[in-house]
């Protein structure tokens, strides 16, 4: 097994991308604009008034699938809803609209009889993210900023521990369905549209583990810690 680094605020922003290139999407969610040359973490992090400790806890939690619970309690929660609201504006905003073109392109005319069902599939699929990350977007950002306000408020971040569905199972069937199913004669197209599904597929779950492992014990800590003031 490959050893995972843990990244400092030392190390070249170049590194860190020659470790994974899958964390170019998340540099994008933390608006570090391209042309970083060879500046550190921390360099990149000051000039673009980003979180270094979040954007490090992030990135290195997602090399290595494990969580610094030392760190946690250092992390602000208000970067990470912050970090996850532009994760739903890429999602919603870019991420989606691209696999949807590129499948509408890769959708074969001889199997005109199915096409519009894989597409409506699809955009059901949309509309369940949509109904996800709004409930985030209305309910739960909304408390957290008010917790770290400290004005109270009649919720808990354990009643979005209870209610906090997948969102990826709709995306792995329709995967499933091109790859055993569907037969075509744009091969090369259709195969891009199934990087880009299982792609999603990676970072909605990932998105899901930022959320389960690092925002909800978080604020349980913040919420613990309130109740005994």
């Amino acid at each position: 097994m490959k050893h995972v680094r843990a990244f400092s605020g030392k190390d070249n922003l170049v590194d860190l991308i020659e470790e994974n290139y899958n964390l170019l999407p998340v540099l994008s969610r933390f608006n570090v604009p391209l042309g970083f040359q060879n500046k550190r973490i921390d360099e990149v992090c000051r000039e673009n008034n980003i979180d270094a400790d979040v954007f490090l806890f992030i990135v290195n939690f997602i090399l290595s699938g494990k969580l610094d619970a030392d760190k946690l309690a250092s992390v602000s929660p208000l970067a990470i809803v912050d970090f996850l609201h532009n994760s739903h504006d890429y999602f919603l905003r870019y991420k989606f609209p691209h696999i949807r073109r590129n499948l509408l392109a890769a959708l074969d005319d001889c199997h005109n009889d199915i096409n519009p069902a894989i597409i409506s599939f699809f955009d059901s699929y949309i509309e369940e993210v949509k109904k996800h990350f709004s409930y985030e977007e209305k309910t739960v950002f909304p408390y957290i900023r008010t917790l770290m306000s400290e004005k109270s408020c009649d919720y808990s971040i354990a009643e979005f521990k209870r209610n906090h569905d997948e969102i990826g199972e709709k995306l792995t069937e329709l995967k499933n369905i091109i790859l055993r199913f569907y037969t075509t004669s744009k091969p090369n197209r259709m195969y891009d549209v199934l990087v880009d599904l299982y792609n999603a597929e990676e970072d909605l779950d990932c998105h899901n583990d930022i959320e389960n492992q690092i925002l909800i014990p978080l604020v349980t800590m913040i919420e613990m810690k309130n109740d005994h003031q």
